[in-house]
């Protein structure tokens, strides 16, 4: 049964990627207004279980979702992940480790609570450093999802365990205590400096990076992490510090002429919970950029509004997001800020540089709201703003690379203007 099964969802799979469609992923809907004020979210229980036949899995680690267990089967593991709070996106994030006493093959399925669809290819690492995605051959969905173009609702796969912890998550295990780390290694460089702009709703370190001149009046402002599981957002963001922080002649041209700020984990709270989308006041941060109701976003705006008022102006605002496929929400081109011109200059180098890329851009409107961060800091400060969505998917090697490019192309153009 179960190899029929697999069967069914391979031949619909072929067929769906064979209909007729447009290759270009629309994006998401035009974000709507909603209440930003603090609302409760629910805490995991954070244990070990012990769910029988040997078996026992933890949510006991930073970044973690695993909210129940059941053994359904002799070597049969069954997992519920469930959101912080509702209304959500749907970007059901897990992570949880699992051994057993003795060396077996179980089948772990991995489910969500009602309407919820599947989301994240699930990866195991032994070391919670090295990850794979799991093979695709045990990776089984619900058939009848895909026949309708949903998400699966529910994740089973093969897994060998034994005595060594194996972690399961959906994107690679990376916490607010990694990105302080490799913000501290950065920060070895003389060029560099970490300090912190703020702090969190449960009192976490909001920490960000300034690199280059600290005197130039020409700054940037690089964000990150404003949604938890958006890992390979991140990736990208890293890579794309790291070429800043190059040693060549046009970097070290372009940091003796700009100051960048860089807050690389804008929401540690979240990240460190293993929450689906929000902080710990329970809203999606990246809808309080005109409330200004979450000490997060507070912070970066009082920050920023200080750098103005003492140095000088932000002329350009990237901030680094994930999605199912990779997207560019830009502002309408008919508005300018400080330096018109130079994200859709950037976009088009991109192109250019990797053979067969064609990116995707969607410009907000005119009239967009100002309540995400490209938005309200396009129309507060006149940064040139770019929301750069990297895919879930997008390999790894790729990501880095796009990642160096955005940095190498943002530097060149904005060195000539």
């Amino acid at each position: 049964m179960r190899h029929n099964l697999i069967f069914a969802f391979l031949i619909l799979s072929f067929l769906w990627s064979c209909q007729p469609k447009d290759t270009k992923w629309k994006g998401q809907e035009p974000i709507k207004k909603v209440s930003t004020l603090t609302r409760p979210i629910q805490y995991q229980l954070k244990k070990t279980f012990a769910v029988g036949n040997g078996i026992f899995l933890s949510n006991e680690f930073d970044g973690a979702r695993l909210n129940g267990v059941a053994l359904t089967g002799e070597n049969e593991v069954t997992v519920l992940i469930t959101p912080e709070n509702t209304p959500i996106n749907p970007s059901p994030w897990y992570a949880f480790k699992i051994w057993s006493d003795t060396e077996k093959e179980i089948q772990l399925k991995i489910t969500y609570n009602e309407g919820v669809g599947h989301r994240y290819y699930p990866k195991i690492s032994t070391d919670k450093k090295n990850w794979v995605s799991v093979d695709s051959t045990v990776y089984l969905a619900d058939t009848a999802s895909i026949t309708k173009g949903e998400s699966p609702k529910l994740c089973e796969f093969t897994l060998s365990v034994n005595s060594d912890t194996t972690w399961v998550a959906a994107q690679e295990l990376i916490v607010s205590k990694d990105i302080y780390k490799w913000a501290g290694e950065l920060a070895e460089n003389s060029f560099v400096s970490i300090d912190e702009l703020g702090k969190s709703k449960e009192g976490r370190s909001i920490k960000y990076l300034q690199i280059g001149n600290p005197e130039s009046k020409k700054m940037l402002m690089v964000l990150s992490r404003q949604h938890p599981p958006e890992v390979t957002g991140w990736l990208a963001m890293k890579a794309f510090t790291e070429e800043l922080c190059a040693s060549a002649k046009l970097t070290e041209k372009f940091r003796d002429e700009y100051c960048i700020y860089v807050v690389p984990c804008v929401n540690p709270d979240g990240v460190d919970h293993g929450h689906w989308r929000h902080g710990a006041g329970g809203i999606d941060l990246n809808r309080d950029w005109e409330a200004f109701n979450q000490p997060e976003t507070q912070a970066i705006r009082k920050f920023m509004q200080e750098k103005v008022a003492e140095q000088g102006k932000f002329y350009f605002m990237i901030d680094f997001h994930s999605t199912y496929e990779d997207i560019y929400y830009t502002i309408a081109p008919e508005l300018e800020g400080n330096m018109p011109g130079i994200v859709p200059k950037i976009i088009q180098a991109m192109a250019e540089d990797i053979p067969g890329y064609d990116p995707n851009i969607r410009p907000n409107g005119v009239d967009a709201q100002r309540i995400n961060s490209t938005v309200s800091i396009f129309h507060e400060f006149g940064a040139e703003a770019v929301t750069y969505e990297v895919g879930d998917g997008t390999p790894r090697e790729l990501i880095k690379k796009k990642g160096e490019l955005t940095a190498v192309n943002l530097m060149e153009i904005m060195l000539e203007n």
